[in-house]
C-alpha cells in the first residue's frame, strides 16, 4: 500500500501494513498502548524499540508529550493496524536531533502496532468512572464553567439500547432538574462548542444502585453517552465583576436556591446557595458581610433537611463569625448539636436565645428538653456506676471467699504430734 501524506506537506507519510479493524481511531486526550521500532531514514540503523523492551509504549494523545509525527500519525490508527510512518525532521527531532543515537536535521521512519486506547478519564477522583472519546473535535479553546447555559444533544445507551435521546438546554450545576446524570454534567465543563464526544459512565455517576425504572435502565448499569455541544453561554467570571454585578450575580443565585429549597429540592438548594456565597466573599462591606450570614443560614436549613447536622452547625458557626448575637444561628446551632447528641451545648445555644428573645417559645421549649436529655443521661450514667460498683463488691467478696478456703484450717490438726510431712522440718538440737 502506498504512502498518505498526513501533513499536507510531506512531512507526515503513512503506509499500511496491516489494516485495523473497526471504525474506531484514538481521540485526543486517550492514553494510547502501542509497540514502535524507530529507524534512521538514510541507512535503516535502529535507534529504539518498544518490542526490545517487551514493553508496550503508552502515552496520552494530543497532548505534545510526543514528537508531532506521533500525535498525527496515531490518531488515524484503528485497533490492531500496523502502520509505518515517515517523519521528517520538523516532526520529529528537528535541527538538534536526539544525541547520540539520532543526528541532527535526521528523517526517521516508525513501525508501529496498535494495541488499544483508553478514554480521557474526566472522573473527579481519576478511578475511570467518567470516559471521554472525541468523535468530532470543537471549535476554539473556550468550554462551559459551572453554571453556564449549555444546549446538547444526548443519546443515551445501555448495552447498545438507546433509552433517551433529546435536546435539552439548561444550566450547568442544575442538570438534575432535567434528568442530567452528575457523570454527564462533569464531562460538559471539558466540551467545546460543535464537539460530540462519546462518554462511558459508571454507575456512581449515572443512576447508581437504585437504576432508572422509567428509562429502563438496572441498578449499577455503566451508561454509553453520545453528546453534541451545540451551544453554551459562559457564566460571568466573578473577578471580571464590579461590587454592583457581583452583588447582583448573588441575588440570582440566592432567588434559585429559595425557590428550589420551597419545591424540596434541597440539594440543588444548597448548590445555588452556595454559588451565591462565592459572589460576595471578595469584599468586606457591611452589605456583603450582611449577605453572607443569610446565605449561611440558609444553607444550615438546607444541611438540616438533609440530616447533616455536622455541616449545618459548621454553618452557623460561619454565621456567627458575622453576627455573635444572630438568634437564627444560635438556634440552629442548637437544633443541630442536639441532633448530634451534644444536649449541653445546645442548652447553651437555646438559653443565648432566651436571654436575647426572653418571649421566644421555641427556644424555652428546645431548652426543657434539653434539660430533660441532660437529666435522663445523668440517671442512666448513675444506674451504670451504680451496677458497676455493686459488681466490683460482688467480684471483691468471691475473692476473699476463695482464698479464705484455700487456708488450712488449723483445728482440725493434731496438736502436739509431728506429721509425717513435717518431720523433716523438726528443729536442729
Amino acid at each position: 500500500m502506498a504512502f498518505v501524506d498526513l501533513s499536507g506537506d510531506g512531512g507526515v507519510q503513512k503506509q499500511i501494513l496491516q489494516e485495523g479493524s473497526g471504525d474506531e481511531t484514538p481521540s485526543s486526550g486517550c492514553t494510547v498502548s502501542l509497540h514502535y521500532t524507530g529507524t534512521l531514514d538514510s541507512d535503516g540503523k535502529q535507534f529504539d524499540s518498544s518490542r526490545d523492551r517487551n514493553e508496550p509504549f503508552e502515552f496520552k494523545l494530543g497532548q505534545g508529550s510526543v514528537i508531532k509525527a506521533f500525535d498525527m500519525g496515531v490518531a488515524t490508527m484503528k485497533l490492531g493496524e500496523k502502520c509505518v510512518l515517515k517523519c521528517a525532521p520538523d516532526y520529529a527531532y528537528g535541527a538538534s536531533g536526539s544525541p547520540p543515537n539520532i543526528p541532527p536535521n535526521s528523517t526517521l521512519n516508525f513501525e508501529l502496532e496498535m494495541l488499544g486506547w483508553k478514554g480521557e478519564d474526566l472522573s473527579p477522583g481519576s478511578d475511570k468512572s467518567i470516559e471521554r472519546f472525541v468523535l468530532t473535535p470543537g471549535e476554539g479553546k473556550k468550554t462551559p464553567n459551572d453554571g453556564a447555559l449549555v444546549k446538547i444533544h444526548l443519546v443515551g445507551r445501555h448495552e447498545g439500547r438507546i433509552f433517551e435521546e433529546r435536546d435539552v438546554e439548561f444550566n450547568l450545576g442544575e442538570g438534575e432538574e432535567d434528568g442530567i446524570v452528575s457523570g454527564v454534567e462533569i464531562a460538559l465543563e471539558k466540551f467545546k462548542k460543535g464537539e460530540t464526544a462519546k462518554l462511558i459512565v459508571k454507575p456512581k455517576f449515572a443512576y447508581g444502585v437504585d437504576g432508572n425504572k422509567e428509562l429502563g435502565v438496572p441498578a449499577n448499569a455503566t451508561l454509553e453517552y453520545t453528546i453534541t455541544m451545540n451551544e453554551f453561554e459562559r457564566e460571568p467570571d466573578s473577578w471580571k465583576l464590579d461590587d454592583a454585578e457581583r452583588m447582583t450575580q448573588a441575588k440570582l443565585f440566592k432567588e434559585k436556591g429559595t425557590n428550589y429549597f420551597k419545591a424540596n429540592k434541597f440539594s440543588l438548594a444548597l448548590k445555588m446557595y452556595e454559588k451565591s456565597r462565592n459572589y460576595v466573599t471578595s469584599s468586606d462591606t457591611d452589605e456583603f458581610k450582611q449577605f453572607q450570614l443569610l446565605i449561611y443560614l440558609n444553607k444550615a436549613l438546607c444541611y438540616q433537611k438533609l440530616n447533616n447536622h455536622d455541616e449545618a452547625r459548621d454553618a452557623c458557626n460561619e454565621a456567627l463569625n458575622i453576627d455573635k448575637k444572630n438568634v437564627k444561628a444560635l438556634y440552629r446551632r442548637g437544633q443541630s448539636r442536639l441532633a448530634l447528641g451534644d444536649s449541653e451545648k445546645a442548652l447553651e445555644d437555646f438559653v443565648a436565645v432566651q436571654e436575647l428573645e426572653p418571649e421566644n417559645k421555641a427556644a424555652l421549649n428546645q431548652v426543657t428538653i434539653c434539660k430533660q436529655k441532660i437529666k435522663a443521661y445523668n440517671d442512666q450514667q448513675k444506674k451504670v456506676f451504680a451496677g458497676m460498683f455493686t459488681k466490683f463488691a460482688t467480684s471483691d467478696k468471691q475473692r476473699e471467699d476463695e482464698e479464705l478456703s484455700r487456708q488450712p484450717d488449723v483445728m482440725k490438726q493434731n496438736f502436739g504430734e509431728w506429721r509425717d510431712d513435717e518431720r523433716e522440718h523438726e528443729p536442729t538440737r
